[in-house]
């Protein structure tokens, strides 16, 4: 994208230490923005602590509203809603909806015979451009139990595009959700290269394959980093010797190091471990965004 490079961290399952990676690469990160697409449940904004420049509403789904003065209370629309979103008036007056359990299908709006009720647009969350030590950052936050949280994905990553062109920014990191869902998927649309973060535990194995198996579906680099890989020393060699036969790169191995915990609850990135988690978080960041003249 007008030699601007995209990298987004993923991982097959939640707790491998993709968000501190992240971060730590973030930390090391010039003329560059930050992405967390992790729009249901961020938490990049902890180690970045960053300072809110704008924030907007996201607008997703719909939900019905009844208008009292159209509203003849025929009950047609309570009788109808599978989801029991219609509340019947206490004595007379209109019906009502309760926003949470209205599900937007839009079936009342067609059944009133007075056309009282109409489908009307949600706020279900919000994205914020934010500015932190090592420069922009864009983050969001979708309500609980929302949905369109690719879409809301897609529209910070567009707007992080955006701000990089303009300013003349080379390199855009995105912190991915877990998983292999919808904002994985939005989160992989169109970067350059995904790294994936693997623990050597059996769970952890299992669903880096399927996050791998998910990223065939792109045209990009792929690179594995093992965390915490002397946890289980012949898992992180099991899983490294698959990679090389799927062609992955291998992007090192980074051990459990007792400081880094201690580090995470001081608000530090792993990089203030120093030593080999320092070099291996440096070397890292040099294979994804400055190998080949990137």
């Amino acid at each position: 994208m007008n030699g601007v490079r995209e990298v987004a961290v993923i991982s097959g399952k939640g707790g491998t230490g993709k968000t501190t990676i992240t971060a730590s690469l973030a930390m090391l990160m010039r003329e560059g923005v930050v992405v967390d697409a992790d729009v249901d449940a961020p938490n990049l904004h902890i180690l970045l602590q960053p300072h809110v420049e704008e924030e907007h509403r996201f607008m997703g789904g719909f939900v019905a509203e009844i208008n009292p003065d159209l509203c003849e209370s025929c009950g047609r629309c309570h009788e109808l809603c599978r989801f029991g979103a219609i509340v019947p008036p206490k004595g007379e007056g209109a019906y009502q909806v309760d926003p949470v359990a209205c599900d937007g299908c839009g079936l009342c709006q067609l059944a009133c015979p007075t056309e009282a009720v109409r489908m009307v647009q949600k706020e279900v969350g919000w994205w914020y451009r934010s500015n932190t030590e090592r420069g922009p950052f864009f983050h969001a936050l979708l309500r609980p139990g929302e949905d369109n949280s690719g879409k809301l994905v897609t529209q910070i990553r567009t707007a992080a595009q955006e701000f990089a062109k303009e300013k003349g920014l080379k390199r855009i990191l995105v912190d991915g959700p877990p998983g292999i869902g919808c904002p994985v998927i939005s989160s992989l649309t169109g970067v350059d290269a995904a790294l994936v973060v693997v623990e050597p535990t059996p769970s952890g194995v299992h669903d880096a394959r399927r996050v791998v198996e998910l990223t065939n579906s792109f045209n990009l680099e792929l690179y594995l980093l093992v965390n915490r890989f002397d946890i289980n020393e012949q898992i992180a060699e099991e899983i490294e010797y698959w990679a090389k036969e799927q062609g992955i790169g291998l992007a090192g191995r980074i051990p459990l190091d007792p400081r880094i915990p201690q580090l995470l609850s001081e608000g530090k990135t792993p990089l203030e471990a120093g030593g080999e988690v320092r070099a291996t978080l440096e070397g890292l960041y040099q294979k994804l965004f400055d190998q080949k003249g990137r």
